[in-house]
């Protein structure tokens, strides 16, 4: 019986695993090393080893009304899209009404987190963590990874040949700040994410001149969709889900790659992603096209090689008297606190989850890894269902003994709508469209047709909240505010 459940992180999967844990009558110790929540949206001016690290100009990439917790929006007032403060400023307000914090102890680090030698048993776990130099280790029944994937910077330089007679200075985004001490400087960045994208643009404000190298190239989307909407209330919906999925392959992929081409043709802007078809994350970026074409980042192919003061690149242009290398090169997925390391496996941004979320390699489903998916979608409202579900295993509610032989996932990507109603499905929060259109048709057209908004899936079964149907809709009041 699962009682006692340890939580890695007090970001916003580990906020959303601490109150799920409540919810359900566990009793959650949440562990945090740095002295205040919000992960990796608490910026430092400093990176700071074991957490995560944004620059001071971060917006969020998704709007207000899609990435909230779901039983918990964002004030009328607040911007569409949100700097980091605000952000943090919102995750402390729902630690605070939730009454997460009492919950959570700071300034604490796991060191260690492994199987009891009665594991195959108990499925309980032997958490070691740090404080003010004293260790301290405890039982847990279950164990709840929160720590995110932005952590352990990925710095390739093997993949550079020459980075080490190069005079310049180089280091990863991850170190980047803000723009200043760029000043008058030349700065190549490598990477076309949207660390690289964000940083390009930023410096290309100070700096003489700025070059974004790619190696695959990537679709670019603006914040700004149709008529001036959130992108992601009008493209995130049931029914572009249900169209995509009944379409022959060649005709979403035609529409796909015309929906990403619709404000400005990617191949003109030295953008086109190598696979065209290709459903992967795209970047966003309302600057980049303008910034390219005012000359002031100039977009370049993968580098070959590195020389003193120069760069040479595929295509065999070289570029003069570069000063600086930024490695916007992305991060390692690592978990150092597990004593045996192949129970979560990383290797080349694949990862055997089930569900995306449960090791396959435990005797008892006792550990959840939460946040590892990345979609389309927002992570708050992801983690915040990954959670419930996790919870729902934990305490054998519906978990088949044979639960190792079914369907895993095995990479980070995946569709968010498709993904998130399989969760919502095994736990009962699925909404039901056909029988939300007997009994609630209006409801059930904004349900299908409008947003897919975190909400929809606090409307019935466990965890029901009495708000969701009014934030259903009033969501597009909220985005107009």
């Amino acid at each position: 019986m699962v009682r006692r459940v340890a939580v890695v992180g007090a970001g916003v999967s580990g906020l959303a695993a601490t109150k799920c844990c409540l919810e359900e009558g566990l009793e959650p110790t949440c562990f945090e090393q740095s002295d205040g929540v919000g992960g990796l949206w608490r910026y430092t001016d400093q990176a700071e080893e074991g957490r995560a690290s944004i620059y001071r100009t971060v917006f969020t990439n998704s709007c207000k009304e899609m990435m909230c917790y779901s039983d918990f929006p964002f004030p009328d007032d607040h911007p569409n899209y949100m700097h980091n403060a605000r952000l943090q400023q919102y995750i402390c307000k729902y630690a605070q009404h939730f009454d997460l914090l009492r919950h959570v102890q700071f300034k604490t680090r796991v060191t260690k987190v492994k199987k009891r030698s009665d594991f195959s048993v108990t499925g309980q776990w032997e958490v070691v963590t740090q404080r003010d130099g004293k260790e301290e280790t405890a039982v847990f029944d279950a164990v709840m990874i929160c720590s995110g994937h932005h952590v352990y910077p990925n710095l390739p330089l093997a993949e550079f040949p020459g980075i080490q007679k190069f005079k310049g200075s180089y280091f990863h985004s991850r170190e980047y700040k803000e723009p200043e001490k760029f000043r008058g400087k030349k700065v190549l960045v490598i990477g076309l994410g949207n660390s690289g994208c964000d940083i390009a643009v930023e410096l290309s404000t100070v700096a003489s001149q700025v070059y974004l190298s790619s190696r695959s190239g990537s679709w670019v989307m603006s914040r700004v969709w149709d008529n001036g909407y959130p992108w992601d209330m009008l493209v995130i919906t049931r029914f572009r889900t249900w169209l995509g999925n009944i379409l022959p392959t060649a005709i979403s992929d035609w529409l796909y790659v015309r929906g990403m081409n619709r404000f400005f043709k990617h191949e003109n802007f030295g953008l086109m992603p190598l696979n065209r078809t290709s459903r992967k994350e795209p970047v966003f970026n309302d600057d980049l096209p303008s910034r390219i074409a005012c000359g002031v980042v100039v977009m370049k192919p993968n580098v070959k090689e590195f020389r003193e003061t120069s760069v040479l690149f595929q295509d065999g242009t070289v570029q003069e008297d570069v000063d600086v290398v930024i490695f916007a090169t992305g991060y390692s997925y690592a978990y150092p606190f597990m004593e045996d390391d192949s129970i979560i496996k990383c290797r080349d941004n694949q990862v055997t989850l089930y569900k995306g979320i449960l090791p396959p390699r435990l005797e008892k489903p006792t550990m959840a890894v939460i946040g590892l998916v990345q979609s389309l979608g927002p992570i708050i409202p992801t983690a915040d269902l990954q959670c419930r579900w996790a919870v729902k295993v934990f305490q054998g509610r519906w978990m088949s003994l044979c639960w190792v032989k079914t369907y895993f996932l095995t990479t980070l990507q995946t569709d968010y709508i498709t993904y998130m109603d399989e969760l919502a499905s095994a736990i009962g929060v699925k909404p039901n469209v056909l029988k939300l259109l007997l009994t609630d048709p209006q409801l059930a057209l904004k349900v299908f047709f409008g947003p897919c908004s975190p909400y929809q899936f606090r409307l019935t079964g466990p965890g029901k909240w009495s708000g969701a149907r009014k934030a259903i809709l009033t969501q597009w009041d909220r985005t107009l505010r």
